[in-house]
């Protein structure tokens, strides 16, 4: 399908094109792009731009990466087929890695997405068949098996598109978890150390820019980004921005 630029809705219109292939080439799965749509549907009420609440939490989250021990960027299949170049640039600049985790697994399907990462520059990608042995300890769902050398064992672990259960669980584990959700009341929100709530193809681009920026800071610079940023209010601004933007449209 093509597109024109000049089409007043074209991001939106390629974003879905994107997903759309990747449904038919086994990358994404029909509850994707539900999930997708719900997501689109957020985006419309924060504007369709990222806000002062996201670009606060991409600071403290790029400040969290360059401190961890262990980053590891979990991938589903949305992610991957819209940001897996950002994705593969954002674990190369802490020093971390791509671990594909999914809620609807099937080996063809892994395989795909890990393919998809390695073309993008991934060296390596973890999480693929019998490497996800470890389990997330009280997870029903398929999100349970993880890399035992990657999220097993990963201090911080950034989860665009995350499943709340899996966020929640990953916290009881001891992590700390950054999440991207253009939902702030959803569970992931609400669970994650930092949220970013923006679109994700927005947010890893300014994601990636901020690491590059503040790999300049020292470490004690860097932990007092971290500690200085409070989730739950930055996720209050967030919603404030929203009902912001909507009474623009009283009376309109």
């Amino acid at each position: 399908m093509i597109i024109p630029r000049s089409h007043p809705r074209y991001l939106s219109l390629k974003t879905r094109e994107q997903l759309v292939r990747a449904n038919r080439s086994g990358i994404v799965v029909p509850e994707g792009l539900i999930a997708h749509g719900r997501g689109e549907a957020f985006d419309y009420i924060l504007g369709e731009r990222t806000r002062p609440s996201a670009e606060k939490a991409i600071e403290a989250a790029a400040a969290l990466l360059l401190t961890a021990e262990k980053p590891v960027v979990s991938v589903n299949g949305n992610t991957a087929a819209l940001v897996p170049s950002d994705l593969v640039k954002l674990a190369r600049a802490v020093g971390g890695d791509v671990e594909v985790n999914l809620f609807h697994r099937g080996s063809d399907r892994e395989k795909r997405i890990a393919r998809t990462l390695r073309r993008s520059g991934a060296s390596r990608v973890l999480g693929v068949g019998k490497k996800a042995s470890s389990r997330v300890p009280g997870l029903e769902s398929m999100r349970r098996k993880i890399d035992p050398s990657g999220i097993g064992e990963a201090d911080v672990v950034f989860v665009p598109l995350e499943d709340g259960d899996r966020a929640s669980a990953l916290r009881r584990m001891g992590k700390k978890v950054i999440a991207v959700d253009l939902n702030p009341l959803s569970r992931t929100s609400r669970s994650a150390n930092v949220t970013i709530v923006d679109n994700v193809t927005r947010a890893l681009p300014l994601l990636n820019r901020q690491v590059r920026r503040l790999k300049r800071y020292n470490k004690r610079r860097l932990v007092r980004i971290v500690s200085g940023f409070n989730n739950e209010k930055n996720l209050i601004m967030a919603v404030k921005e929203i009902t912001s933007y909507l009474d623009k449209w009283n009376g309109a």
